[in-house]
């Protein structure tokens, strides 16, 4: 009996533990991420979905993962307009290329701006960095990731992978959401940022 009440107590202990150690190794973006999500006035999740929801899955934290990209912006490109989930079409121009090095690998990424985002306020700087590596359709959402970025003053841009999330359309098919161009994949497994989402 008492063998059997020692290996209970060090069993919760254990668990405990483990506990404590995932939550120190959670981000404040991810901390983010899981509060919008459960919040309804925010949240993509269907009504359904949200009263299940105990969280997004994550890839750990991974600091080989943030490059600084060498932005090379490309002067008056031209506006087009980029293909979505749904009949909208999204009004974008390539801002510039991103060239870094990613896991001893050499790669170029279109970062893009788009017109109406920047007519709002708060907006007025922000950049839009969809992408498609090896872990799509296995571990990652199928269509892609995407990451939010801000012009920088300088050529120099921190692009951080861990920061890779899942456009609002892997959550709910009523959303229409910017199809990544196909220039944009990146032949390696990123495995950071948000995992595939599984109801």
């Amino acid at each position: 009996m008492k063998n059997l009440l020692l290996f209970f107590v060090v069993a919760f202990v254990c668990s405990c533990g483990q506990g404590k150690q995932m939550l120190n190794e959670e981000t404040q973006w991810q901390k983010k991420q899981n509060s919008d999500f459960k919040d309804a006035s925010k949240s993509p999740l269907k009504p359904k979905d949200l009263k299940a929801f105990k969280g997004l899955d994550f890839f750990s934290f991974d600091a080989s993962f943030v490059v600084q990209a060498q932005l090379k912006r490309t002067a008056d490109s031209n506006w087009f307009k980029m293909k979505t989930t749904t009949d909208e079409l999204s009004k974008e121009r390539i801002y510039g290329v991103l060239n870094f090095e990613l896991k001893g690998q050499y790669f170029q990424l279109n970062v893009y701006q788009g017109e109406d985002l920047m007519q709002t306020e708060g907006f007025e700087d922000y950049l839009f960095l969809p992408f498609l590596d090896n872990t799509n359709g296995s571990t990652t959402y199928g269509g892609g990731r995407y990451i939010d970025l801000r012009i920088p003053k300088e050529d120099i841009i921190e692009v951080d992978f861990n920061k890779a999330y899942n456009p609002y359309c892997a959550y709910n098919e009523k959303y229409s959401c910017p199809i990544v161009p196909r220039v944009n994949y990146l032949d390696i497994e990123v495995k950071a940022g948000i995992k595939n989402y599984e109801k």
